[in-house]
């Protein structure tokens, strides 16, 4: 069943300001509370989710949750259970603490060999040591735009535990700043002060996260589907959490900080395909960490919707995306 009021005040707000708001209305068709059949069994075959949660003070934290297919598991359309004992727990992410605080939690299902992505916000219910439960309380599939396509191999449990433990700090040192301006992929996390948590992805090509100085990031903002579900939360409540998976080195980047929205900023217009529109993440601090496990990844090829020139050619074998 789709829900009556899809969109909170932040989201109309950036709907009006992008001149949208009627596109984002008809957008707002496919979202429901409930899971819709389709992608049921694409749940289940995901060996990878994006996790958005809020920490005590308010900050929200983005986090990358592995495991063996059919970890995550549809109980029916409006639950999902989690076996963490056939997934790989990074115990330093904030995620785990974050959820034993406050149960809201976005998620954001994607499979990036076939750009097809799924998000789902609700609540999480710890049922024991090892599983969680998910209430569901919005759910939507997204559009494959933006996202470049590669395929996970396999994973091997570290021998002996990873080469470097965490890292933290306040400031990107030259080796995170290199990291991210060589990026193509970030997953944000965003919350509305009295609304749930989300947890959304950007792509573009190699750049097109632009590192200001050691404490800001500017992002482009795509023409998307109207909806403005992380700007609109931006608008409400400036808290962001970022997440950069470095798939050569098996290790994630989460960042904290606060987003501002830039407006008519666009020096150069295939930067932003043309809306003009960037936000601006002061950062606070980072974490960097090992995942608990050596990722092999395959990459296939940039998405053709990707502003600026296509730096690589998409292979004939390219995989359609949908849920159906």
């Amino acid at each position: 069943m789709r829900t009556e009021s899809p969109y909170h005040e932040g989201e109309r707000e950036i709907q009006e300001r992008a001149g949208e708001a009627e596109r984002g209305r008809r957008s707002g068709g496919v979202i429901a509370d409930a899971i819709i059949p389709g992608a049921l069994s694409f749940i289940e075959k995901q060996p990878m989710v994006v996790v958005g949660s809020v920490d005590p003070g308010g900050d929200v934290s983005a986090s990358v949750l592995l495991g063996a297919p059919g970890f995550m598991r549809p109980v029916d359309p409006r639950t999902i259970q989690f076996d963490l004992a056939t997934a790989y727990e990074t115990p330093s992410d904030p995620l785990w603490a974050n959820i034993e605080h406050d149960p809201r939690a976005g998620l954001l299902m994607i499979e990036l060999a076939t750009r097809r992505r799924l998000r789902v916000n609700g609540r999480l219910e710890r049922v024991d040591e090892e599983r969680l439960r998910l209430h569901v309380e919005q759910s939507y599939p997204n559009c494959p735009k933006y996202i470049q396509r590669r395929h996970l191999i396999g994973v091997t449990p570290e021998v002996g535990g990873a080469s470097a433990g965490p890292r933290t700090g306040h400031s990107l040192d030259a080796a995170l700043q290199g990291l991210i301006g060589a990026a193509d992929t970030l997953f944000v996390a965003s919350v509305a002060p009295a609304g749930g948590v989300d947890a959304s992805h950007r792509g573009g090509n190699p750049g097109f996260v632009r590192v200001m100085n050691e404490h800001t990031l500017r992002i482009p903002d795509y023409p998307g589907n109207s909806m403005f579900n992380t700007l609109g939360n931006f608008a409400l409540n400036p808290r962001a959490g970022l997440l950069f998976l470095d798939f050569e080195r098996s290790r994630v980047l989460q960042l904290v900080g606060r987003p501002e929205i830039r407006w008519d900023l666009d020096e150069a217009p295939e930067e932003t395909g043309g809306t003009g529109r960037y936000w601006d993440l002061e950062i606070e601090r980072w974490l960097e960490t090992p995942l608990p496990v050596r990722a092999e990844w395959e990459f296939f090829d940039y998405s053709p919707f990707n502003p600026g020139q296509a730096i690589t050619a998409p292979r004939p074998e390219a995989l359609a995306g949908g849920l159906r």
